[in-house]
């Protein structure tokens, strides 16, 4: 059955799909958004299309400036840097605390999606390879049942969604991630050292290009 616009999940479902659209990068950084597009792209009232936007807003998906405007956010350097940086403090905690309930079967899983992410490069579909690149670290982080610390994680990956998108268009890839190759040794090995370091430099090296001017 069709959902009508006044229908009360329909800000929920609208919440979500945006959510999507700004974490995988379909949408540019600095992008403006009214509520009335919004509102009529999904066939909806203005009223879900306020809640959703709002939601995004408070998890710094969105900005909202003084005049109302709302846009993707366009991030400083400085932004950038600081956003790296929890990155780099909470998924190689994330991934330590995976380990003890990383089967071999979910290390299998990791390495089909892995060869998910070579399929995205050679395409040259950078949607898909951030989507693939971000279902192998939830895939490996859900492992660690620390959902406050995930969420958190989250909310980062969403507000550097649209820059993401941006950087695979100055970085041309012609490869999957090499650290992902050590992530998967780490873990087979079950060596906690090891796999701190690689989810680190993983983090580290693709956000090093988001302040480059010269790309890579």
């Amino acid at each position: 059955m069709a959902m009508s616009p006044t229908d009360p999940t329909a800000h929920e479902r609208l919440y979500r799909s945006l959510r999507s659209q700004i974490m995988l990068g379909e949408l540019p950084p600095g992008k403006a958004l009214t509520l009335r597009g919004i509102a009529r792209d999904h066939n909806l009232s203005m009223t879900p299309a306020r809640e959703a936007v709002r939601r995004l807003v408070a998890e710094g998906a969105l900005t909202l400036s003084g005049s109302g405007r709302v846009a993707t956010p366009a991030l400083s350097d400085d932004r950038i840097e600081e956003l790296a940086a929890l990155r780099a403090l909470i998924e190689p905690e994330l991934a330590a605390r995976a380990l003890p309930r990383a089967h071999f079967a979910l290390i299998d899983r990791l390495a089909v999606m892995n060869g998910r992410i070579a399929d995205a490069v050679e395409r040259h579909d950078a949607v898909g390879y951030i989507r693939c690149n971000l279902d192998f670290h939830r895939m490996l982080y859900l492992r660690a049942q620390a959902p406050a610390m995930l969420a958190m994680l989250e909310t980062i990956w969403l507000q550097l969604g649209p820059t993401m998108r941006a950087l695979y268009g100055r970085v041309r890839r012609n490869e999957p991630p090499r650290h992902h190759r050590m992530i998967l040794a780490a873990l087979r090995a079950g060596d906690e050292p090891a796999l701190r370091l690689a989810v680190r430099a993983d983090v580290t090296h693709g956000l090093r290009h988001l302040t480059s001017t010269e790309g890579a």
